[in-house]
């Protein structure tokens, strides 16, 4: 086992761990660890890279609407720039949205931030065509639901509640067997965006103007699991988060979407 690895398996332990106490009520923060983005002032304005099939364009646009009536901050959907969305590479300073047959590998998206200390610099959300090309999950509910969450992740949000037999939230940072009512963010999730932003720092990393360290983080993190950032036969059990030391204070911190228990093709 690689040392990049092992210690990437001891932080998200902890992640894990500090998740379960963030969400053990309603009323406490859903905050994902300290990670924000850098930015001077407020609201601030946040570029979606558009590398969607027109499948998922109609989500996509519920997505950034849906996201943009916080307080704190708007998203804007631009042109995508991954090249490829099988890899969705990161481009800094805003986040690439990628859908693919990604594989029958159990979940149905996948967030991943980089960070510099608490600062995220760039992000990516994959959304699963593998599944969302099924009956069972080819649904507005359904679409919906993983993209906000997984965009929703991109902030800073974890989960208001992470155990699927407990009713709905009413919104989509909620873990759930049933997308029905869950398909959009509430006032709480905009309220925890008001607490992660209601600092303001000295620099930016919104919209930066280099890509410098991407091929070095692509590089450092293909030892901590497979092109997803997820641990080589990784299951839900495993948890749902997983940290790659890319060194240098940088992180690659991604978040799960596994299919709930019970449904089709969950593991």
């Amino acid at each position: 086992m690689s040392h990049s690895w092992s210690r990437a398996l001891m932080v998200s332990a902890v992640l894990f761990v500090l998740g379960l106490a963030a969400v053990s009520t309603v009323e406490a923060t859903h905050t994902w660890g300290s990670y924000h983005w850098a930015r001077t002032s407020n609201p601030f304005t946040l570029k979606l890279g558009d590398n969607v099939t027109t499948a998922w364009d109609s989500t996509l646009a519920q997505t950034s609407t849906d996201w943009s009536a916080s307080t704190v901050l708007d998203t804007t959907i631009v042109p995508g720039n991954v090249g490829n969305p099988k890899r969705c590479t990161p481009t800094a300073g805003r986040v690439e949205v990628c859908d693919d047959r990604y594989g029958f590998n159990g979940w149905l998206g996948v967030a991943s931030i980089w960070a510099s200390g608490s600062h995220i610099t760039q992000g990516t959300v994959k959304l699963n065509d593998s599944y969302f090309n099924t009956t069972s999950y080819n649904t507005p509910a359904w679409r919906n639901l993983v993209s906000c969450q997984e965009v929703g992740h991109t902030f800073g949000l974890a989960h208001q509640d992470e155990n699927f037999s407990n009713s709905n939230l009413g919104t989509c940072m909620d873990y759930t067997n049933d997308p029905s009512t869950n398909q959009h963010p509430n006032q709480h999730d905009y309220d925890e965006l008001g607490i992660i932003y209601s600092h303001t720092d000295s620099t930016t990393t919104i919209s930066a103007s280099t890509t410098s360290g991407n091929a070095r983080s692509s590089a450092a993190a293909a030892s901590c699991g497979d092109e997803h950032g997820i641990p080589p036969q990784a299951k839900p059990s495993d948890g749902d988060v997983f940290v790659c030391d890319l060194g240098n204070g940088q992180l690659r911190i991604t978040h799960v979407f596994w299919i709930p228990p019970g449904l089709p093709g969950a593991r």
